[in-house]
């Protein structure tokens, strides 16, 4: 459904007899949030916006200055893939003003917004690809899992079968193309791969697909997380992503001539993302219990290089067919599935623009198993590794002026001080492993 306009919005409403549509938006650490309206209040707000208080809302306004108004994005209305004819809902997405119409500095989407103005200034257009992975649990107070399937296995419970073939149609629904699922590499886990599209559409598709994930299994009385690591010893959740760049329909990654088949823009942008990477990674691996996931072994990158069909490294190089141009990208493989994505395409593509811009020089790719390297090995060669925790994190983004840049004073400011929060409150925590450690000895 490829609507455009307002009007456009208007007339599909009424011919359905839509009556109720929710007005999303995120908060700044990627929560999906939600102002429903019904058809009667469509009109004026795809005109005006509806009013909200902002000072409800994670990093949003300050009390004082609370009353804000999000603003329908026409382009993004879509129908939820369920409910009666006579019952069914849509969705748009929705911009955060001020009060005078100006964008809210602290709203996620225009953070990417503004980053996309700033590759369109270069000439280029961002695209991006996310694979996401998730766990089916019984529910959500345990981690009971319902199969004891691995990677690319056909499991024999229906029921698994049937949920990834439900979720994949309701995204094809809601005009998202999911090019395959499959089951990972942990016992329940499972991967939906998005087709690439420009980096906005796909923020806003990850959002969608979060959800739509969690609500079908819902329906079918299981719980599916989007938890980094939710079982000890078992594979994390990642979200890797890939990325490139057009001019029009030319893919300025690529480049016919050398024997990577990749350009010196495609260099420049993976050397951005490498020289960058301590300093995004709180945004692309925001929680506490992402950096559970990031540790050597489990295909988990954690070691700052970059190779070609080099899946322990942390920017990879997908195979590149000469006679598809199109299929020219880089691979982040760091990210998880419960970060923000607005944000997390915005300090990617920052990254990437700024290795781009300053011409930085590219290492030497890596072929061996990085894992294997001891770690004398691995600094002989330059290897350094991502931060170890969410505090390392947190002080290599409070040094980063890329960052400051990037998300914009409010955004960078409020993000560090909820992280240190989280930090403290997590450090100051006495576990289950201490108890079941110390308690019966000490």
């Amino acid at each position: 459904m490829a609507v455009k306009t307002a009007a456009e919005v208007l007339e599909i409403v009424k011919k359905n007899k839509i009556k109720i549509i929710y007005l999303w938006f995120s908060d700044i650490l990627g929560r999906l949030k939600s102002l429903n309206i019904t058809d009667e209040e469509l009109a004026e707000s795809l005109k005006n916006g509806s009013s909200i208080d902002g000072s409800s809302i994670q990093g949003f306004a300050r009390i004082q200055e609370s009353d804000m108004v999000v603003k329908p994005d026409p382009a993004t209305f879509q129908v939820f893939p369920w409910g009666a004819e006579d019952k069914l809902s849509a969705r748009m997405f929705c911009d955060v003003l001020n009060k005078d119409g100006t964008p809210y500095e602290g709203d996620p989407r225009y953070v990417l917004k503004r980053l996309m103005k700033q590759a369109a200034d270069l000439g280029f257009t961002a695209y991006f690809g996310p694979e996401l992975e998730y766990y089916y649990f019984k529910d959500a107070q345990s981690t009971q899992i319902l199969d004891n399937g691995t990677y690319f296995d056909m499991v024999p419970m229906e029921l698994i079968s049937n949920l990834r073939q439900e979720t994949a149609l309701a995204l094809r629904k809601m005009g998202i193309n999911v090019r395959y699922s499959h089951h990972e590499v942990g016992p329940s886990q499972h991967e939906l791969d998005i087709k690439y599209g420009e980096a906005l559409n796909m923020a806003d598709d990850v959002m969608t697909a979060r959800l739509i994930v969690k609500e079908i299994a819902l329906h079918n009385d299981i719980y599916a997380t989007f938890m980094p690591k939710p079982i000890y010893g078992q594979a994390g959740s990642g979200m890797h992503v890939h990325q490139s760049l057009f001019k029009g329909k030319e893919n300025v990654f690529f480049d016919g001539t050398n024997e990577q088949r990749l350009s010196k823009t495609a260099y420049g942008y993976i050397a951005g993302l490498l020289k960058h990477a301590p300093e995004i990674t709180l945004v692309l691996c925001q929680w506490v219990n992402s950096y559970k996931r990031l540790v050597s072994g489990y295909e988990a990158p954690v070691h700052i290089c970059w190779g070609q069909v080099n899946r322990s490294a942390l920017v990879r190089v997908p195979a590149i067919d000469p006679k598809q141009k199109s299929s020219a990208r880089v691979e982040m493989r760091s990210p998880d599935p419960a970060c923000n994505p607005y944000l997390a395409f915005a300090v990617m593509l920052a990254a990437g623009l700024k290795g781009i811009k300053d011409g930085y020089k590219l290492p030497e790719p890596v072929s061996d198993n990085i894992y294997e390297m001891t770690e004398d090995e691995r600094a002989n060669i330059g290897i350094a590794v991502l931060p170890e925790d969410l505090n390392e994190a947190i002080k290599a983004m409070e040094a980063s002026e890329l960052l400051r840049e990037a998300l914009g004073e409010a955004v960078f400011t409020w993000f560090i001080r909820n992280k240190k929060i989280e930090w403290e409150d997590f450090r100051n925590r006495v576990s289950s492993y201490e108890i079941e450690r110390y308690l019966p000895t000490l």
